[in-house]
């Protein structure tokens, strides 16, 4: 154990201190990030100790370093548990103007987001940017204009397929055990290999497939700090993501990008601007794009709506997916819409019903899109089963609401995401109104010793 150099105990007791907090209920916020990172934290008397000892300058575990920021959503060194980070820029989100920019700040942010900053990982969405990136793009010239190369190293396509491989690799990872695994690791090789190919020289040929494999790897980084709850670097990730695509001249993957930002905006409660998401990607898409994708665009306009009770323009969205999605070719699509399938469809109008208090239809879609994936998409399959727990509570089913959940509960031990902590609390705030239900007291205490369900408490 050792002293962090510029360590200020006086900083970390008035924390505590400031949001009264007992050595108890800090020990309790302890234990949830602890259990964030599948760890575990010393017994409540020993801990207690320690918070005394760190509290009055004595040495502290530097492990414990990134528990207390979780606890208290700060900085580290806002805590006094170390020095203010010398490279997480915090400027607004901005869209890069040219290719070069865009390799510049995409390496500043790999950089940044492994220094482990409180800023960044703490950092709310920047609004005018879900304004400002979709804009950027839709105006911008078509073509390819590769940056300029710092390296004599040459890029051939086998460097590409390294880079899609190992990416392909970390969407499994995340599929089957949530962006909370893995997702430092994705950004460390992004920041090595990816960072070495993007300064290399290419052809113009090798140079669209590299800066659009690296765009799928930053899109899966931001999906992945999303899901961990960080969203402000995840709309980060999107948006250089969306550069990337745009020197790649990809117009499909951008689409997809828009799509991801709407899916986050929605999340965050932000749905006028989600639903503008997804009207910018079936814009800059018309031309471009596959019946899948336009399919699922409208999908997210139509959840977008739903949030917003909007209930005629989320039936004319739903409607306009479902009729695209009828002329859907598989073989068509890139393989980054692969997963969007009849299933996923279905799961899509399961959330749009829920959200519109429509709950025997929103039962009905959750159901269709249950048990066909084979342990492929483990969180997307609790997405559905919990949307369904949901629909069957507004039905007043109670008892098959909470088998339901703790179906859901059961697919979750191995995920790491924030996202589903979320789907839990609001199932939570359904179920207060059955306290009391004999069903319901027995699965609260079969729940409470699964993790997520103590993260959602």
């Amino acid at each position: 154990m050792t002293n962090a150099p510029t360590y200020r105990p006086e900083l970390l007791r008035a924390e505590r201190e400031r949001r009264e907090w007992s050595k108890t209920r800090l020990i309790y916020a302890l234990r949830q990030a602890a259990a964030e990172e599948h760890r575990t934290i010393p017994a409540d008397e020993t801990l207690k100790r320690n918070i005394a000892r760190w509290e009055n300058g004595h040495a502290y575990p530097t492990e414990y370093v990134s528990y207390l920021v979780k606890a208290y959503g700060k900085p580290a060194h806002v805590l006094g548990l170390g020095a203010p980070p010398s490279g997480a820029d915090l400027s607004p989100v901005a869209y890069p103007t040219t290719a070069d920019d865009s390799v510049d700040e995409i390496s500043r942010l790999w950089r940044a987001d492994l220094q482990d900053s409180g800023e960044l990982l703490t950092a709310a969405p920047d609004l005018a940017a879900w304004q400002s990136a979709p804009f950027a793009w839709l105006v911008a010239p078509s073509g390819v204009v590769l940056p300029q190369p710092r390296e004599r190293t040459e890029v051939g396509m086998s460097d590409v397929e390294a880079i899609r491989a190992t990416v392909d690799m970390f969407v499994d990872m995340d599929n089957r055990f949530g962006g909370g695994h893995g997702r430092r690791a994705l950004v460390q090789y992004l920041n090595s290999d990816g960072r070495e190919l993007l300064n290399a020289r290419s052809t113009e040929q090798v140079g669209r497939a590299l800066f659009a494999t690296v765009a799928e790897g930053t899109l899966l980084a931001a999906w992945m700090s999303y899901d961990s709850g960080h969203h402000g670097l995840a709309q980060r990730y999107f948006v250089q993501a969306l550069r990337l695509a745009q020197t790649a001249d990809d117009r499909r993957l951008a689409g997809s990008i828009l799509s991801a930002m709407s899916h986050q905006a929605t999340f965050l409660g932000r749905y006028a601007e989600a639903a503008n998401l997804a009207r910018a990607a079936l814009l800059g898409t018309q031309r471009h794009g596959t019946a899948t994708m336009s399919a699922q665009f409208h999908a997210m306009e139509a959840r977008a709506l739903a949030r917003l009770g909007d209930d005629a323009g989320c039936s004319a969205a739903l409607s306009a997916a479902m009729s695209t999605f009828d002329r859907h070719n598989p073989g068509e699509d890139p393989d980054f819409i692969g997963y969007f399938d009849e299933a996923e469809l279905s799961a899509e109008f399961g959330h749009c019903f829920r959200d519109l208090s429509q709950a025997g239809q929103a039962t009905s879609y959750a159901e269709l899109c249950l048990g066909g994936t084979d342990g492929k998409y483990v969180r997307s399959d609790f997405f559905a089963t919990m949307v369904l727990a949901d629909s069957l509570l507004d039905r007043g089913e109670p008892e098959q609401a909470c088998q339901a959940a703790m179906q859901a509960l059961t697919l979750g031990r191995q995920l790491k995401s924030a996202r589903c902590v979320t789907y839990l609390g609001e199932f939570r705030t359904r179920l207060d109104r059955f306290d009391g239900n004999a069903t319901v007291v027995d699965f609260l205490d079969q729940a409470h010793s699964h993790r997520l369900w103590q993260l959602s408490a």
